[in-house]
């Protein structure tokens, strides 16, 4: 016995490891194809237990394996500049998307297994989605987000309708149909394989498809890219605002004279900007003489660290500081939107990162607020703004997501409900150093342009600055470590996608099914414990009956 216990688990301990590497190749690879066989090892050792409290323990162990194995490999990078990231990611993960794993194991040993089935795959997307909203949100390893890589936007081409989640719900249908071939015995597999076939050749049919007819906008704008190529950790903070700006001032004479938006990255001006209608800043004053003697016609995009101050006697909002008795005032990480105008536009990231710009507005957690050490070049928590701002150049509307904030599909396309027809996204992505989440982080950009069907102008300190069309091919890059300058003319366009209209459809469906499945679910263990009670009792009277 204690031999048998030994060997399964070894055989559960492989397939952990062999279900972590098939997710992680996803965000390391070219497709993301592997995401649609990975969680059929895990299955296999969800059936190997049965459904006592001890099997469930044991189970919750490799699950928990299983995510950190996963989190390790394709996340470690955001060690490099905040170990408490990779360790909040992990924690909060187990909890929104791991415990719905755990939800389906348990269901599975009491339910058939078709309702199970569909208790995970509604549990799976609402937790994924929970955690995106959440002020724990890390949605980087969604299993829709695996398709981003490579040639993997081809075969995505749908988010134009469903959004990411639409790709969580491809990946867990395919496992799920893929698990059943697996189970059935040799000679009962045609149906079944036949299922697994269509499951995965039609979306990629559809795909191709929607890749082939898409027609483009007619309607265009040349745009410039800069990337700077500050150091993060020590030319950012030691070069002063006055060689930095010369630097971008530098780089953007090189746009051509057509040029009709300059796009330059996440925090690039950082010189204490007090937020008003006509904001007086050095950097702002050079950047707008720029524009004034070579491109009247254009504006520049701009990052930056902006502050508001606040007069009022009492915290004016959770995020604001003080130093001693000083104004409250609070600090945000923003877009400048400069013209040849006196007036600056300001659109202020909204969505942050957590441990790094923000904290959760828990009780237990407001003393590490002001710990906090922001990857802008500030510290404490940042101020946010909820409402989307677009701006015009030439009777084209543009609006910028910044860093953290491509990664959220209807926070993303909510710009382009309020009339975007070009997004640009601006970041710094140095902190990261050369581990994969640069990448990853400038090929998400690639499933926000399938789902808006925008252009996108991605202009980066360092990391991958660069075009992506509207079906998210990337046009041109500038690479990781390297200064320069990119031009293109790019399509705008003013076409709303279904996604763009109706947002995460597929979560709101998936929150009514796992309401509805664990409805039943309770109700058939009711039914079913009545069902064992009774069985006994007819029996006694059936042989009181006989001995009569």
């Amino acid at each position: 016995m204690g031999n048998f216990g030994e060997r399964k688990m070894k055989n559960n301990l492989l397939k952990i490891i062999l279900s972590a590497v098939l997710l992680a190749v996803a965000w390391l690879g070219d497709s993301g194809l592997t995401l649609l066989v990975a969680l059929v090892p895990l299955l296999s050792v969800s059936d190997s237990y049965d459904g006592s409290a001890r099997s469930f323990w044991k189970m919750a162990g490799w699950t928990t394996l299983l995510w950190t194995l996963w989190y390790v490999i394709d996340v470690w990078g955001v060690w490099i500049a905040a170990p408490v990231g990779v360790v909040a990611a992990l924690f909060f993960g187990l909890l929104y998307t791991a415990t719905p794993f755990m939800l389906y194991h348990f269901v599975s040993k009491r339910a058939p297994k078709s309702l199970a089935y569909v208790v995970l795959v509604a549990a799976w997307i609402t937790g994924e989605h929970l955690y995106n909203v959440s002020q724990a949100s890390f949605p980087w390893l969604n299993l829709g987000n695996g398709f981003a890589h490579g040639f993997g936007p081809r075969l995505v081409q749908w988010y134009e309708w469903t959004g990411v989640y639409g790709g969580t719900l491809w990946v867990l249908l395919t496992n799920i149909l893929v698990w059943e071939l697996v189970q059935r015995p040799k000679g009962q597999r045609r149906a079944a394989a036949l299922r697994v076939a269509a499951a995965i050749v039609l979306p990629i049919a559809v795909s191709l498809t929607l890749y082939f007819a898409y027609t483009p906008s007619e309607r265009t704008m040349a745009v410039t890219v800069v990337q700077p190529n500050i150091d993060s950790y020590t030319e950012k903070f030691t070069l002063s605002q006055q060689e930095q700006t010369a630097n971008l001032v530098s780089l953007a004479l090189c746009a051509p004279q057509n040029t009709e938006l300059i796009v330059m990255p996440e925090t690039a001006i950082d010189e204490g900007l007090i937020e008003s209608d006509q904001m007086r800043g050095e950097s702002i004053e050079t950047l707008r003489g720029v524009l004034t003697e070579r491109f009247p016609e254009a504006a520049i995009i701009a990052g930056a660290t902006t502050y508001r101050i606040y007069d009022h006697e009492q915290r004016p909002t959770p995020t604001a500081r003080r130093r001693g008795h000083g104004p409250w005032y609070d600090v945000f990480n923003t877009a400048l939107n400069i013209d040849t105008t006196q007036k600056v536009g300001l659109s202020h990231k909204s969505k942050l990162v957590i441990g790094v710009e923000m904290m959760p507005d828990w009780a237990i957690l407001r003393p590490l607020y002001d710990k906090i050490i922001d990857l802008g070049g500030t510290t404490g928590q940042l101020g946010r703004d909820s409402e989307r701002r677009v701006f015009r150049v030439g009777g084209k509307a543009y609006a910028t997501g910044i860093c953290y904030e491509s990664i959220y599909g209807e926070h993303f396309a909510g710009y382009v409900r309020r009339g975007a027809e070009l997004m640009t996204v601006i970041t710094n992505d140095g902190w990261w150093g050369t581990s994969p989440i640069h990448r990853q982080h400038f090929d998400f950009s690639r499933l926000r342009a399938i789902e808006t069907r925008r252009s996108i102008a991605r202009s980066a300190n360092t990391g991958i600055s660069g075009f992506i069309t509207p079906l998210g091919e990337v046009h041109q890059t500038l690479g990781w470590d390297t200064r320069g300058v990119l031009s293109a003319v790019v399509p705008v366009d003013s076409r709303q996608t279904f996604y763009t209209m109706h947002g995460d459809l597929v979560v709101r469906i998936a929150r009514l099914l796992l309401v509805l499945g664990m409805l039943y679910f309770v109700g058939y263990s009711y039914r079913r414990r009545d069902l064992l009670v009774d069985e006994p009792t007819q029996k006694n009277k059936s042989k009181k009956k006989h001995s009569k």
